[in-house]
């Protein structure tokens, strides 16, 4: 129980039913090793669509002049694995988490999908637990708001795929068009395209670089406040 008392501290939350916060952490891995029922998938499910709504009240409230399709945009970013595993990492869920021991050795506490799975099933038990209530306040002040300040410096190249998945069900591909200047001073000409349909053009002194400024191009084309 002191674990549980530590990620309640941390979390800011103290849990009535300590039995669902703990349901949350546990992978099926860790029941099918210890024959037991228990698992948090339910959670996952329910949380997943706590998550929907409040998010989709947040942008709603917070971008009042932006029409359905960009706040779908955003919203597809704020729900997707990739920023609901940064989440969960910055919380350290993976520490907490009740897996298997195959499932530990294949290095299940940093898989995304576990830990994306974890998050929405602890959301899903604060639900139950403490309310709506609660949770838009865990989310808005822990998350969101800090996620919404910061969505320009996020990484481009991350951002886009996540929209691109969602959208055409492939990833994008980037190509180095140009290299030019000394071999200790030069400059990548890149761009990033979908079924050879250029979204975007970058330019940096990395190839990394002048991907993400790529990315960073073809995301304010798709319509998103890239700064």
């Amino acid at each position: 129980m002191k674990d549980i008392e530590e990620l309640e501290s941390r979390l800011g939350i103290n849990f009535k039913n300590k039995e669902l916060l703990i349901t949350s952490l546990t992978h099926k891995s860790w029941s099918v090793q210890n024959k037991s029922n228990v698992n948090n998938e339910r959670l996952e499910f329910l949380g997943d669509s706590v998550l929907s709504v409040i998010v989709s009240e947040f942008l709603y409230q917070n971008f009042a002049d932006k029409p359905e399709g960009y706040l779908s945009k955003l919203k597809s970013v704020l729900v997707s694995k990739v920023q609901i595993t940064k989440w969960s990492k910055e919380i350290k869920l993976d520490k907490y988490l009740m897996i298997s021991t195959a499932e530990e050795a294949a290095g299940g506490r940093k898989k995304e999908t576990i830990l994306a799975g974890v998050f929405e099933a602890l959301l899903g038990a604060i639900y139950l637990d403490q309310g709506i209530e609660v949770v838009r306040n865990f989310l808005v002040n822990n998350f969101l708001s800090k996620s919404i300040k910061n969505l320009e410096i996020q990484d481009h190249k991350s951002l886009l795929q996540e929209i691109i998945q969602k959208e055409f069900k492939k990833l994008p591909e980037y190509e180095i068009i140009k290299e030019t200047g000394p071999d200790h001073d030069k400059v990548f000409d890149c761009v990033v395209k979908i079924d050879n349909k250029v979204l975007g053009e970058g330019r940096g002194k990395t190839k990394k670089q002048s991907q993400q400024n790529a990315a960073k191009e073809a995301l304010k084309k798709l319509g998103y406040d890239i700064k």
